[in-house]
């Protein structure tokens, strides 16, 4: 090899090698100016609730402001094609639920970003779906109640949904998959707006996360049939699960924030383990428990992980359902 070429290459790797002893360095300062949080949905659900739980703490925690900007629409593929195209710097993130990171490229025909691109920081906490009803518009009590009077009614049962793709969406199709009845799809822009409707008796039932709900079953304005969860829930013992009445259905909704492609992992994981420490302070618990959610954090690795997971698991729902949206 040529002396001239050894100088070029070994002055290259020094380029490399100075750039990546940065991103620790960038990792420790982080942050020196406000961070904004993007959330792909309307204000008033839990995917909003969560990310300023988080944020209000890691503001304190920061001495920098957190912002929240919730960017609504196209399944919440929106806001996070906003995210996507933002500078990978850890000032610009994206809290989300399932839809836009591991559901929506099973759905969409195209999107205008890469799911698969994001860097994932965290998987903050994970809340059961469940069954509500509108009382007065359904009068059964039990999951097989229910779907017997469905399958007396078949076509006239309004389901509510936080959009079309949304796990709520899909959460209806496996019922009706696994029960053989037959639902009215009916698309909301988010969790509050369908809840709204399904109280006001607008529609008939919805398949939401118990996050913003459990407050309207316990203020008497819904009725709760049944969670989604593989267990009955430690806090509401006496709630029968879906599988119960119908082996095979288990739905939760997570909420999860992760960083524009090419994000330095040490920025990553700056980030990740101070919302580890955000998920063991015992308000934030509290504050978490009152929405429903079970807190879960870890590594980066895990997030990653655990969304590589989910996105097998809604393809196989979404195939075997045969939703396609245009």
């Amino acid at each position: 090899m040529h002396v001239q070429s050894r100088r070029t290459i070994a002055g290259a790797v020094a380029v490399v090698a100075a750039f990546m002893s940065l991103s620790p360095v960038l990792a420790q300062d982080y942050p020196t100016r406000s961070v904004r949080i993007v959330v792909p949905f309307p204000p008033g659900g839990t995917a909003d609730a969560m990310p300023r739980i988080i944020g209000d703490w890691l503001a304190r925690k920061w001495g920098q402001a957190v912002v929240i900007e919730n960017k609504a629409g196209a399944g919440g593929n929106v806001g996070a094609e906003v995210v996507a195209n933002a500078d990978p710097d850890g000032y610009t993130l994206l809290s989300s639920p399932p839809p836009p990171l591991v559901i929506n490229q099973n759905l969409y025909p195209k999107l205008g970003f890469d799911p698969l691109a994001f860097v994932p920081i965290s998987v903050m906490a994970i809340v059961p779906n469940a069954l509500v009803v509108n009382p007065v518009k359904i009068t059964a009590d039990t999951v097989p109640q229910f779907i017997t009077l469905a399958r007396a009614n078949p076509g006239k049962i309004t389901s509510a949904t936080q959009g079309n793709g949304t796990t709520s969406h899909l959460s209806s199709a496996m019922f009706q998959m696994l029960a053989n009845v037959q639902f009215v799809n009916v698309p909301y822009r988010g969790s509050a707006p369908a809840l709204q409707g399904l109280v006001a008796g607008d529609v008939d039932i919805m398949f939401d996360n118990l996050g913003v709900s459990l407050a309207l079953v316990q203020g008497g304005k819904l009725k709760l049939i049944a969670v989604g969860t593989e267990r009955r829930m430690t806090s509401l013992p006496e709630v029968p699960t879906v599988a119960e009445a119908l082996p095979g259905f288990v739905s939760s909704a997570w909420f999860a924030v992760v960083a524009p492609p090419k994000t330095p992992q040490g920025i990553a994981a700056k980030i990740n383990a101070d919302i580890n420490d955000a998920l063991q302070q015992p308000d934030i618990v509290k504050r978490l428990a009152d929405l429903s959610a079970e807190p879960v954090g870890g590594t980066t690795a895990a997030a990653a992980a655990f969304m590589r997971q989910e996105v097998e698991r809604w393809r196989a729902v979404i195939k075997a359902t045969g939703i396609k949206l245009e």
